[in-house]
């Protein structure tokens, strides 16, 4: 059986490129589209061109399936499509009526017995239908054999211990990799399973945590202060981030305006937002000042003892409009069981756009941002193929394409570039 690792020369395996892939719940339809994008800018029949990949929470579904199709990239990405262009609640939780009422009378039993016991509730939403989604749609033990046969060098599932409050990154990879250990962050060696996705993608209090070993895990995102570290850890010298947020900031209300009350839609968002968003503006910005410090070195190098600090090209790739409106345009989408309880909490309305469009899983929503994903993936065509290609990386910090969200953040530094028309 050949091995395909060394690929040819000038490949994208030879550049050892990682791909991130960050949690957003639905809004990871977002990166299904610039996958499609990248399938396409590559020879039709091409391996997976990302010898290394880290995914978090719905990222990590996205992880895995690539990983276990490494063969025929755009095969992958075929499927990948063709789930999340179908999605429906349903698919994802128990949306029934029957359910819904079931869920929300055990909750306030709970609050107002002061607890049942071991019959407490263990989460808002009943999530088994994506375990059998998901069970049907992958084949894992796939994943071995990408790696067996030179179509993939590792592939890193974060999940957060609430037993040891750390972030775990199990990786599964060659036998050469070695683990890591940092402040509240580690990197294990492991077979990856449905428990690895169903624990990544397990937002607290919304769905059940998972046993891995002996310990529950939940929401990779939570404890993810680094989200591009565990492919730096597993070797990759290159990243492509695909992000699922760069949104306008509200307007800021008038002196004399009134300032409505937070919602608890609009809290529960913003709560989701900082869960899956902030750690990765943390880390490009922590990049960002490693790439800068870098530059002035020999090799663009640091030897600080057993963690030599590297200067990393990186390419971002964010939406070109704001997904929250978006999801205004398809919230009417949801199950009625599903609205009534939005609307109970405040999501419904503008203010709580932010969290639906977290948790909106039906396929208008999903294929328009599929659409979207791809739209702006064309768009950057050449600077992708570039990339892809290993030219170097010319914007400030070798960082293309991504703007922290804070102005003040962007007066502090050098402008980084920013590609289109923000």
């Amino acid at each position: 059986m050949p091995d395909k690792r060394a690929g040819t020369a000038g490949s994208p395996r030879d550049r050892r490129i990682g791909l991130i892939l960050p949690g957003g719940g639905a809004r990871g339809a977002y990166q299904v589209g610039v996958l499609k994008a990248i399938a396409e800018i590559l020879p039709r029949r091409s391996p997976n061109p990302f010898p290394i990949i880290s995914g978090t929470s719905a990222g990590a579904i996205s992880a895995a399936v690539i990983a276990s199709q490494a063969r025929v990239f755009r095969h992958a990405i075929s499927d990948l499509e063709r789930v999340w262009g179908h999605f429906r609640s349903h698919h994802v939780f128990r949306a029934d009526s029957w359910t819904m009422l079931k869920s929300s009378a055990h909750w306030t039993a709970a609050i107002i017995f002061g607890g049942l016991g071991v019959a407490n509730p263990r989460s808002l939403l009943d999530n088994s239908p994506l375990r059998e989604l998901l069970t049907r749609a992958i084949n894992l033990n796939a994943i071995q054999e990408s790696i067996d046969r030179g179509y993939l060098d590792a592939v890193a599932i974060t999940a957060a211990g609430y037993g040891s409050a750390r972030s775990v990154s199990f990786f599964q990879g060659a036998s050469s990799l070695q683990p890591w250990d940092r402040v509240r962050r580690v990197g294990r060696p492991d077979t990856i399973t449905l428990n690895h996705l169903m624990a990544s993608i397990a937002v607290p209090m919304m769905f059940p945590p998972v046993r891995i070993n002996n310990e529950y895990f939940g929401d990779g995102a939570m404890r993810q202060a680094t989200p591009l570290s565990p492919a730096v850890h597993l070797g990759a010298d290159r990243l492509l981030v695909i992000g699922v947020r760069d949104e306008e900031f509200d307007p800021v209300p008038g002196p004399e305006e009134e300032i409505p009350y937070p919602s608890l839609g609009r809290i529960a968002g913003y709560v989701l937002d900082a869960l899956f968003m902030d750690g990765l503006s943390q880390d490009l910005e922590r990049l960002t000042r490693i790439n800068q410090m870098l530059e002035c070195q020999p090799n663009r190098e640091c030897d600080v003892g057993s963690a030599p600090l590297r200067y990393i090209d990186a390419l971002i790739m964010l939406p070109s409009r704001d997904i929250r409106e978006i999801a205004v345009r398809h919230v009417h989408e949801m199950p009625r069981p599903v609205q009534l309880l939005m609307n109970g909490m405040g999501a419904l309305n503008y203010g709580g756009r932010q969290l639906a469009s977290y948790l909106l899983f039906e396929q208008g929503y999903t294929r328009e941002l599929i659409r979207l994903g791809y739209e702006d993936g064309l768009a950057r065509r050449d600077e992708i193929q570039a990339f892809m290609e290993g030219a170097p990386v010319t914007a400030p910090c070798g960082i293309a394409g991504w703007r922290d969200l804070s102005e003040q953040y962007s007066q502090r530094m050098r402008a980084l570039r920013v590609h289109g028309t923000h």
